[in-house]
């Protein structure tokens, strides 16, 4: 069950992308980034970085290519779509875009932190889970050993075939419940505080407000991200900027800044949360499964051979 439903590892992606954004801010041309990056990448994220540093070397769009490899992904397709968007963004604004690879790195790794702390508050529970699932079946070899008949009571009786159907009913529903716990426990945006570092990666570029609001529009429907809340925040901040006369791109920084620091906040607590409701499974199904599956039919066994014998 974890293992079918663990995510793909951050990390792998992480590591090209930080890479990738000091050799940008080295002054590395983009194609020789890639290049590079691609023979050093690691793990799941290696085949995606060969394919863009073949489109790259090529003079193909990076951000197509990008945006190629997140299609044939799962797990972190919304993060190459993140790179995408803002590969796309800072080309078309002549902006630097090594900050911005440095910050969405740093997100990724703590995404992939949040993610391990998941699997460890999973990994007790779901041990616990094992065990107890095989409790039944010890009950059914002790009655064996005292020399009563569990298994014909549970496969050959009516009170015993309605303990099995309603034993494996709570088998499966403690199985589905976990795994829904689980999803839920796993960040699901992979990218906060994106549409914020793209608004700051436009205007920082010299476009005006209205041409970077439209670029960053542009840029998330071809690289296929979601609509969010983040729309809100940026017009905050982009009223507050023509209100005191700063410079917005600093303020769209900290402001997506503060939305990875919740991000991260809020993953925490998903994982410090997680191993104790995954306690509600083990105790509202997987011990009652056990009492109908290895107790009740024990118990049927003895009361049918007392009867018997009077």
């Amino acid at each position: 069950m974890a293992r079918r439903d663990r995510p793909a590892d951050l990390e792998p992606l992480a590591a090209v992308v930080q890479r990738l954004g000091v050799l940008l801010a080295a002054g590395v041309a983009p194609a020789s980034g890639w290049a590079y990056v691609a023979e050093a990448a690691r793990g799941p994220a290696a085949a995606g970085a060969r394919a863009v540093a073949d489109v790259a070397a090529r003079g193909g769009s990076v951000t197509d290519a990008i945006v190629s490899v997140a299609s044939a992904r799962r797990a972190d397709r919304a993060a190459w779509r993140g790179l995408a968007a803002a590969w796309l963004v800072a080309t078309d604004a002549g902006a630097p875009l090594a900050p911005t690879l440095s910050e969405l790195s740093a997100t990724l790794r703590s995404l992939a932190q949040n993610q391990r702390d998941v699997e460890t508050a999973l990994a007790g529970p779901v041990a616990t889970a094992r065990m107890v699932m095989v409790l039944p079946l010890v009950g059914i070899l002790f009655g064996l050993a005292l020399g009563f008949d569990s298994l014909h009571v549970l496969f050959a009786t009516p009170p015993g075939l309605v303990c099995l159907a309603l034993g494996t009913l709570l088998i499966v529903l403690a199985q589905l419940w976990n795994r829904r716990l689980l999803r839920g426990a796993r960040p699901t945006n992979l990218t906060p505080g994106l549409a914020l570092d793209l608004m700051a990666i436009a205007v920082s570029g010299g476009a005006s407000l209205s041409r970077a609001e439209r670029a960053v529009a542009d840029a998330r429907e071809v690289c296929g991200i979601d609509p969010d809340d983040s729309d809100a925040a940026i017009a905050e901040v982009l009223e507050l900027s023509r209100r005191a006369g700063v410079p917005a791109a600093a303020l769209l920084h900290a402001e997506a800044v503060e939305a990875r620091r919740s991000a991260r906040s809020a993953g925490e607590r998903a994982a410090a949360t997680l191993g104790v409701t995954l306690m509600l499974p083990l105790g509202v199904c997987i011990l009652p499964a056990f009492m109908v599956l290895g107790v009740a039919p024990l118990l049927i066994a003895v009361l049918s051979s007392t009867v018997t014998g009077l």
